[in-house]
């Protein structure tokens, strides 16, 4: 067994050097530091104490650490899957409750699982049915939710928890005037800063200064007796072990969907971001079904350790890069950063205003709002454009788990829509020359009236195939009665089955009632194999199966074709 495979540390820590350390360290400390308020302030977002933040910043690094294929990418706490874990617990406990929590840890032990068993078994291509412009949509969607979800902290009242953003707007529009003007500076101040600090210095941990900042304020001006909410308690050493504690039969029912949904979208923003990151880094491959393997493992060390479900975070993973990361050992020194956090600086939050803290998740994911893609995709495909606004507002306004189902359905509608109905073109002659291009992009071509020539560009299955014969049915009324001959160019099909070839079955009887000869070119061998087993060929005429396009032609004109009917087909030449 290829040990290497399956524990890439085994590649990389053998030829581990100081030049490699020196980078790790600094990246490592800074991801660290950074983890600190995101963990907390993404806890607070999945409805969650801010201490289980940090607990899902410590055993999940590691464990990607020794079984991720990239170097650089950041496993912990992020905004989508936080987001994510508050929509679909919330409708099932109460928040703040035993039960939430015990189901918070539950959900990460299933997506962990759930993406440990597709990485076992290759399962990884299946997040192709996620299309790009779904998930822009629902990313950009999800995050001006967590954004406004916000406003609820950074305006210092008290509203519903809810994923719909008309409803979150309705809330705070009903206590307008219940505002926290105190609290408002502080957010506006946090932000303010935050802003600054990222234009000035990208790499500098903002999150950490305003944190400090923030905690000073509180403490000296004894914020919390003028209103202004801060965390409190917060415990102090290791998560402990434990086994999610629910009825597992029922809330695998009921924690399902959003087990995919995290486990699948969460899990293609991770690789995605691998993948970025890895252009710049070309001394190792990143592969996707370890890389869920990887993801598996940490989300089951989440779930075991009293944490909730954990991604590779965009932004933390582009500055553990930018910072000098060349190896895992930069998680590792992350992971221990927040460890030392929890052994003896858990108190020092006691005072940290959660202002704040929203202040910090407001500024993180208002990047992930995608303004720039709708405009490109209206200008080069309308249909992505549109299948992108479907899912941004109905994720909007129905909810997480109802614009992410959106997606995978739109997505799959998408794929059918374009296998039963591909692309197919009609072949016209480059004048002197045995070339043959589309008429619809290329004038001037020379057509004969009695020979319609053809390229469909897909196999043909029983999904297409009454399309492929309502295609050559329209082309050739439109040849009208001088149509003798139908080249059908099949360089683009790759597969036949049973239903296909019944439908060729059919086509050669009409063609023989009509008195119409059909050619084959350029047909693939596998399909000649077909055809010859379905006994095609003999109906056909094994004289009738050309090369090219050209050669039919030329045994049209030349009277060399037998006195059978023939079929012929093209590819992809346009």
């Amino acid at each position: 067994m290829n040990w290497r495979q399956y524990l890439p540390i085994l590649d990389w820590y053998p030829k581990y050097t100081r030049a490699q350390f020196k980078g790790d360290l600094g990246a490592g400390l800074t991801v660290g530091i950074i983890l600190i308020p995101q963990g907390m302030a993404y806890a607070m977002l999945a409805g969650m104490p801010p201490i289980h933040g940090l607990y899902a910043a410590t055993l999940p690094l590691l464990l990607y650490a020794f079984f991720g294929t990239s170097r650089q990418l950041s496993v912990a706490p992020e905004a989508i899957g936080s987001l994510l874990t508050a929509s679909s617990v919330g409708t099932l406990a109460s928040v703040g409750t035993d039960n939430y929590l015990q189901m918070a840890f539950a959900l990460a032990l299933m997506v962990g699982g759930l993406r440990l068993l597709l990485g076992i078994f290759r399962l990884g291509f299946i997040v192709n049915f996620l299309s790009h412009p779904v998930i822009s949509g629902f990313t950009s969607a999800a995050a001006l939710v967590i954004a406004v979800s916000q406003l609820k902290s950074l305006l210092g009242i008290q509203i519903p928890n809810s994923e719909r953003i008309h409803e979150i707007a309705f809330f705070i529009a009903q206590k307008i005037n219940t505002i926290h003007w105190l609290t408002v500076g502080i957010g506006i101040c946090t932000i303010l800063i935050l802003l600054v600090v990222k234009k000035i210095s990208p790499r500098f941990p903002g999150s950490l200064l305003v944190l400090v900042l923030g905690i000073l304020a509180a403490w000296h001006f004894q914020l919390d007796q003028h209103g202004v909410k801060i965390l409190g308690y917060v415990p102090q050493g290791l998560p402990r072990f434990i086994f999610p504690k629910i009825a597992w039969l029922k809330e695998l029912r009921e924690l399902g969907p959003i087990t995919v949904t995290i486990a699948l979208v969460g899990f293609m923003e991770s690789v995605a971001m691998a993948k970025t990151i890895r252009a710049h880094h070309l001394e190792y491959k990143v592969d996707a079904n370890q890389e869920l393997i990887a993801l598996g493992l940490a989300n089951i060390g989440a779930g075991l350790f009293q944490g909730f479900p954990v991604n590779g975070g965009i932004s933390r993973s582009a500055i553990n890069d930018q910072a000098g990361a060349q190896t895992g050992m930069a998680s590792i020194i992350s992971a221990a950063t927040v460890i030392l956090t929890l052994l003896f600086l858990t108190p020092v939050f006691f005072y940290l205003p959660s202002v704040v803290l929203a202040a910090i998740i407001a500024v993180s994911v208002i990047n992930m709002i995608k303004t720039k893609e709708p405009r490109a995709l209206w200008k080069t495909n309308r249909s992505d454009f549109w299948m992108l606004m479907a899912t941004f507002l109905v994720t909007l306004v129905f909810g997480i788990q109802d614009g992410i189902v959106t997606g995978v359905v739109l997505s799959l509608g998408m794929v059918v829509f374009k296998s039963t109905r591909p692309h197919y073109a009609v072949l016209g002659q480059i004048p002197g020359t045995p070339i043959y291009r589309n008429v619809l992009r290329f004038s001037d071509l020379v057509e004969r009236p009695e020979i319609l020539v053809v390229r469909y560009d897909a196999d043909l299955y029983f999904a297409n195939i009454s399309h492929f014969m309502e295609t050559l049915e329209g082309l050739m009324q439109q040849k009208g009665a001088a149509l003798r001959y139908v080249i059908l160019q099949a360089e683009s099909i790759n597969n036949l089955d049973s239903t296909a070839i019944e439908g060729l079955l059919e086509l050669l009887g009409e063609f023989k009632n009509k008195g119409i000869t059909l050619l084959f070119s350029s047909i693939k061998g596998p399909i000649r194999d077909i055809l010859k087993r379905a006994g095609l060929i003999e109906r056909i005429g094994e004289n009738n199966f050309f090369v090219n396009i050209h050669d039919a032609i030329e045994a049209i004109e030349n009277n060399k074709l037998p006195d059978h009917h023939a079929y012929a087909v093209q590819s992809n030449i346009s």
